[in-house]
């Protein structure tokens, strides 16, 4: 499986980012094998649209699930639209929190 946990830096220490859209990092992880990829937000300065565009992202990837604080309605319903299930993280700690949250399933589904 391959989850998507919005970041503020490039690594797995990185603290967690509230933001879908604006996040200035995706860490795209596969639990399977363990690999975790940081991709740079190109639309997180954008004046608009940057959900739908950040979604395509995710969905490019074929990233099944998106770990997140916020996704605005037309990311929402992008990510939605294409089977990634959404889940919401805001305990403001580091990417690596967030998916062990995820694994263990102690986070609330969103979407």
């Amino acid at each position: 499986m391959k989850i998507c946990i919005t970041a503020q830096g490039s690594t797995l220490d990185a603290r967690a980012e509230e933001r879908f859209g604006r996040a200035p990092y995706f860490m795209i992880i596969d639990t399977e094998t363990g690999s975790a990829e940081a991709i740079e937000n190109q639309f997180a300065g954008a004046t608009g649209g940057v959900g739908p565009k950040s979604a395509q992202l995710l969905i490019d990837r074929k990233v099944t699930a998106l770990v997140s604080g916020m996704v605005g309605g037309n990311a929402r319903e992008a990510l939605k639209a294409a089977g990634i299930s959404m889940f919401t993280y805001r305990a403001g700690g580091s990417v690596k929190d967030a998916l062990e949250q995820f694994t263990g399933s102690k986070l609330e589904r969103s979407g």
